[in-house]
């Protein structure tokens, strides 16, 4: 007689049971105390124990399965990672269709609004009727069906033509988040057959750390090494890996979203059956992914605010999506809608606009920037991507250029997210034709023929002209008279563009020296704008230390690092006087920073601008050469937010920092009180939950006053 393993292992003997029940029941307790653990760190981002403790449990129950094989358990956690290295993949018959969704091209409102108007049609709804839907992402990855028996996870296979895809289970055992055993409960039994159909995919944190050690085995020699193009490519490429072994090195995530398979359709004492959400729920109950994302909404409305909200948070969410899902939530109007084809009809795709994009590169140029640098950047035949038409990209630097192998002539893919630059990420190397030349910077600066100089250690090369070099004049210009710096309003890139290539500024000290005729006399400048801005520029000669430093645009010199500059010297002549010695006695510099400020001071023609401009008008409040002044506000943390009465918020952060107090960005326990105005959001919310002190810009004006 043979009594069942409760984890669907082969059949133990009951005469071997009674010498080694013991052994056997710490193992039981092993796995599910792992599972459990497993299910905290890997789902729920809430890990319970050490690592160390971890591994410890984990190499306890090695050792009994070493002892007894013939209880060792295909759903074990020592069986995650394992197996032969394979010829090929096994072909996997679906039981349910892996059917497609259809796409919704209309990236606007309007493609939510046509598929609601599409689904009360077909149900023969009135208009002031709504369905609830079940709102979704739609993950860039690769679909996997996941089946599990008795709770067992038996089987994982690709989508392949929907019918037939690939048997991958020995890599999908590898990810932490899909359970290899299902949490069953007397009130949530889980089906005696249930497929799971779910994305895996690669975070994008992931996927730039496994690029990074790629890139690092490549510098090292080893062979057969390449980085990947984006997480998805990533993903693909380790779920299809033949060797386990290796896909487990690969950082791959899991959300479930759907179903396969049931058997029985309904389990006993439950109405699981009875909507889509309700399933999302019970797959979170049984230990699987569900992103948090998901959500029931009411009626057209509700789905474009959706479409609408999940675009905006898209770049900040941690992987990558290329649109939202619309679902019927109740599985009796599923049924009733039906299929068309090979597609639901109570479902649709709706995409954001593409973030990548095939194009062929025209040819590569070099912008020089405002620290001289020099920067390949590839121009594009236009490309629509990211929601924007694309004509060029970065190409960042020359080893980065040829570290992708960018040529003139290649096909390209060119990512662009949200307000990032655009960039090449990676090249067709099929599709390229003859042997066109391997990009090479150039050895002297495009714009002033200066040489071009790479200092030792670093990835950029640089023009050595400064303020000669026109490119580097304009945005130095534009630098200094940036809102954070001296604040010129009104003085923009194209005004900027004129009067330095018309000649009528040469260096920055010429700005305050333009008249109305020379601005008058410029293209599409009227009287009154050319008084305008000659009236900004009044307004910015009563600047602040901080502000100053910053604008001339030292290189490595933040606006972080001024503000320290000018609490710990006080003097702008104090500052240009100190070695790198003393620089570095500066909060948060170090030798790199000290060194850069050290040797802008050194050069003549710097220190010439910078008696020039105080000749011109420029000025600010100094303290003792050496002291910074009393700092009433020292130690304190203020948070800002909403719209002050007569401040700007750049204009209080200034009074604040100046009073020695530091301005973040968001409220915690830490936060000394919180300067509201109106129309405050979560952040004053969030200052009446933790009891933070809230304060008005009145209240803060007599802080300043009564300690000063």
């Amino acid at each position: 007689m043979h009594t069942p393993d409760l984890f669907g292992a082969a059949p133990v003997a009951d005469n071997d049971a009674p010498d080694h029940a013991p052994d056997h029941a710490r193992m039981l307790a092993l796995r599910q105390t792992l599972h459990h653990h497993a299910h905290c760190y890997y789902v729920l981002d809430a890990p319970e124990i050490p690592d160390a403790e971890y591994d410890r449990l984990f190499q306890a129950l090695q050792r009994l399965e070493d002892q007894h094989p013939q209880w060792r358990s295909p759903d074990s956690p020592t069986q995650r990672v394992g197996g032969k290295v394979l010829d090929h993949f096994s072909p996997a018959r679906h039981a349910v269709p892996m059917l497609s969704i259809r796409t919704e091209t209309d990236t606007e409102a309007s493609g939510a609004q046509a598929f609601d108007a599409r689904i009360r049609k077909e149900l023969g709804l009135g208009e002031a009727e709504e369905v609830a839907y079940v709102a979704e992402l739609k993950f860039d990855g690769l679909a996997i069906n996941l089946r599990y028996e008795g709770g067992v996870l038996v089987q994982a296979a690709t989508r392949g033509d929907g019918e037939v895809g690939e048997d991958v289970t020995q890599n999908i055992r590898t990810i932490g988040q899909i359970p290899l055993k299902l949490s069953s409960t007397p009130a949530l039994p889980v089906p005696d057959v249930l497929e799971v159909r779910g994305e895996v995919y690669m975070r994008r944190d992931d996927f730039e750390a496994l690029n990074a050690r790629q890139r690092a085995r490549i510098a090292a020699g080893e062979k057969g090494e390449k980085t990947f193009v984006n997480p998805r490519n990533a993903a693909a490429g380790a779920v299809r890996q033949l060797d386990p072994a290796i896909a487990a090195q690969r950082p791959l995530s899991f959300f479930a979203y759907g179903l396969g398979e049931v058997s029985p359709v309904l389990p006993p004492g439950t109405d699981l059956i009875a909507t889509h959400f309700a399933w999302l729920q019970a797959f979170k109950a049984w230990g699987l992914p569900v992103s948090e994302h998901a959500a029931v909404v009411q009626g057209a409305n509700a789905l474009v605010a959706f479409h609408q909200r999940m675009g905006a948070a898209r770049d900040t969410l941690p992987f990558d999506i290329d649109g939202v899902v619309y679902k019927v939530n109740s599985l009796a109007l599923q049924k009733q809608l039906g299929f068309v084809t090979r597609e639901p009809r109570w479902a649709v795709a709706h995409k954001y606009p593409a973030q990548e994009q095939l194009t062929t590169v025209q040819s590569i140029d070099v912008q020089v920037g405002r620290t001289g640098k020099l920067t390949p950047v590839a121009k594009l035949a236009p490309v629509f991507v990211g929601g924007v038409t694309v004509t060029n990209a970065t190409l960042h630097n020359e080893d980065e250029a040829r570290r992708k192998d960018v040529r003139v002539g290649d096909t390209v893919i060119v990512r662009r997210a949200g307000d990032v630059i655009p960039e090449v990420v990676g090249v067709l190397l099929d599709k390229r034709t003859g042997e066109p030349p391997v990009f090479t910077l150039p050895t002297t600066c495009p714009v002033c023929g200066s040489d071009a100089v790479r200092e030792e250690g670093e990835a950029d090369h640089r023009c050595s002209g400064g303020l000669f070099c026109s490119a580097q004049r304009k945005q130095a210009i534009l630098h200094f008279a940036h809102r954070r710096a001296v604040e010129v309003e009104g003085l923009g890139e194209k005004l900027v563009d004129q009067l330095v290539d018309s000649g009528v500024i040469k260096t920055l000290p010429d700005l305050y020296r333009l008249g109305l005729t020379a601005l008058a006399n410029l293209e599409r400048m009227a009287d009154k704008s050319a008084q305008n801005i000659l009236q900004a520029l009044e307004a910015s000669k009563a600047t602040t230390l901080a502000r100053f430093v910053f604008g001339l645009g030292i290189r490595h010199v933040g606006e972080a690092t001024a503000k320290e500059l000018s609490r710990h010297f006080g003097t702008l002549d104090a500052i240009m006087a100190a070695s790198v010695d003393e620089l570095l006695l500066v909060q948060d510099v170090g030798p790199v920073v000290a060194a850069s400020i050290h040797t802008f001071f050194a050069q003549p023609h710097n220190r010439e601008v910078v008696e020039q401009l105080r000749a011109c008008g420029v000025r600010w409040d100094e303290s003792t050469p050496g002291h910074a002044g009393p700092k009433p506000l020292a130690g304190k943390t203020f948070v800002i937010t909403g719209t002050l009465p007569t401040l700007s918020r750049d204009e209080a952060k200034d009074k604040l920092e100046a009073a020695g107090a530091k301005v973040a960005g968001s409220v915690s326990k830490k936060t000394s009180y919180v300067l509201a105005g109106t129309e405050a959001g979560s952040k004053l919310d969030k200052a009446q939950e933790l009891g933070v002190p809230v304060i008005d810009e009145a209240q803060m004006l007599q802080m300043l006053e009564a300690d000063t």
